[in-house]
């Protein structure tokens, strides 16, 4: 039971086999060959061999993301609303509002994410969508979604994408009002230095924005009241709203945060991979010339310099060497081991297949005998943060963290990584909220389930 027969297995190869015919199809589009040419540029700019296992595809997984999460350029929103209006009455006889005239219907918690315009990154949308029926006719509900996701896929900015599904919700339902709330979340990727520097490091950055027309153009119209308590009634957090004010507020960290300005000094010292980004703007179909994305490639360049390869080995051998050796003992020392951990150490590091950003903690298990100081959890995580900061997958991410600190215990370590990756809510795959695991166990751990039962139930409660 659970097995598939030969001839089940006969059509699952000829739909895989029809799936990569797809696959190749997309391929052959003259941009993402462009795309590819570009992403090579950037890795050599990096130092990094574009012919390595692991990077030989990196370039065209990358322009495949890029097409897809930006297909709302080919799409366009009256074609998906034409013939989904319904003929839908009002009310009969009586005061009030009601079905096709006048009855508020409300769409919420729609996940969606989106480039981000200005570093070219995916950030999280919670879209809640509402309007006001006219002329006795409703839309199909699912429109609604599909209209902000032509929209959502585009590089963006969340007030432009608020006010853009607001308008071209309003112009082809001609509804009597719209309204258009939207959640956003950006990841806020900090830099080596500020790791070691700063005690807490912010993960995301969050931002409320949205957008109304007609009855819904006044945000103090009872009907957004109506509409946010629709949305509180349900449990979602949802901050006064502010239509279309203007705020210094920004979304993406790389423009909000003064530390992060880009100077002229950039552009120059990477010519040919500030020319690559412009490249793959524009295969995507923008306009790189246009004033929100000038800026982009610059500030795409220093987010992705931060993974240079060159010399990197050379600083983290420099750094370990005075750090590195075994463990001490503070007197006494017994045969007996104990247990230690730390957890929740937090890391930030790059997919080297699709050079999106994954983040998350690594929890260290690891057994020393009694009068054996622990080691610092400031050199454990000083060893997260060296191997987090380059192009990486998790499970070498992993076993990295493990085969260093190894030799400082006899081998008797576990390693946990727990990790959220951005390509999970992008290239068409959209598993928001995803997390995912990866273990590596030495030593004891290897051979003892007690042990790692132990050191799991430690995470749990921890």
């Amino acid at each position: 039971m659970g097995a598939l027969d030969e001839g089940h297995f006969d059509v699952e190869l000829e739909n895989a086999t029809k799936l990569s015919c797809l696959e190749l199809d997309v391929e052959e589009e003259p941009e993402i060959a462009e795309i590819e040419d570009a992403v090579k540029i950037l890795l050599e700019g990096l130092g990094e061999d574009v012919n390595r296992e692991g990077l030989k595809k990196t370039p065209l997984r990358v322009a495949k993301a890029f097409r897809e999460g930006t297909r709302g350029y080919r799409q366009k929103a009256n074609d998906i609303v034409q013939g989904a209006l319904f003929p839908e009455s009002g009310l009969d006889n009586g005061v009030g509002h009601a079905g096709g005239a006048g009855g508020l219907v409300i769409v919420r918690d729609l996940d969606l994410f989106s480039y981000c315009e200005s570093c070219l990154l995916p950030f999280q949308v919670k879209c809640h969508v509402g309007y006001v029926p006219s002329e006795q006719r409703v839309v199909g509900l699912s429109k609604l979604s599909r209209v902000a996701d032509v929209f959502a896929k585009r590089l963006q900015d969340p007030q432009r994408l608020a006010d853009e599904v607001c308008s071209a919700l309003h112009h082809s339902i001609k509804a009597t009002g719209v309204a258009v709330l939207l959640q956003c979340q950006h990841i806020h990727f900090p830099s080596l230095e500020s790791m070691f520097l700063e005690s807490s490091i912010q993960d995301w950055v969050q931002v409320q924005v949205s957008s109304g027309s007609g009855d819904f153009e006044n945000e103090e119209a009872d009907v957004w009241r109506d509409f946010l308590s629709l949305l509180r009634l349900r449990g979602f957090p949802v901050d006064k709203i502010g239509i279309k004010k203007s705020t210094t507020e920004q979304c993406c960290p790389s423009v909000a945060s003064s530390t992060n300005r880009i100077s002229s000094n950039m552009v120059s010292t990477n010519p040919a991979m500030a020319d690559a980004v412009v490249s793959i703007i524009r295969s995507l179909g923008e306009d790189p010339s246009r004033k929100e994305l000038i800026g982009t490639p610059t500030r795409f360049v220093k987010w992705l310099m931060k993974f240079q390869n060159s010399n990197r080995e050379v600083k983290l051998n420099g750094f370990f060497c005075s750090m590195l050796e075994p463990i001490k003992s503070n007197g006494e020392v017994r045969c007996n081991k104990q247990m230690h951990s730390e957890l929740n150490l937090p890391f930030w590091s790059q997919c080297e297949h699709h050079l999106l950003p994954f983040h998350g903690v690594v929890h260290i298990g690891y057994f020393c005998a009694e009068g054996v100081n622990p080691i610092a959890k400031s050199l454990l995580q000083s060893i997260v943060h060296f191997y987090g900061f380059k192009l990486q997958v998790q499970e070498r991410l992993t076993r990295q963290i493990a085969e260093t600190v190894a030799p400082l215990l006899d081998g008797d370590i576990m390693v946990v990584v727990e990790a959220s990756h951005t390509c999970m809510i992008s290239r068409g795959i959209e598993k928001l909220r995803s997390s995912t695991a990866t273990v590596a166990v030495l030593g004891r751990f290897a051979t003892d389930p007690g042990a790692r039962s132990l050191f799991l139930q430690k995470i749990s409660s921890g």
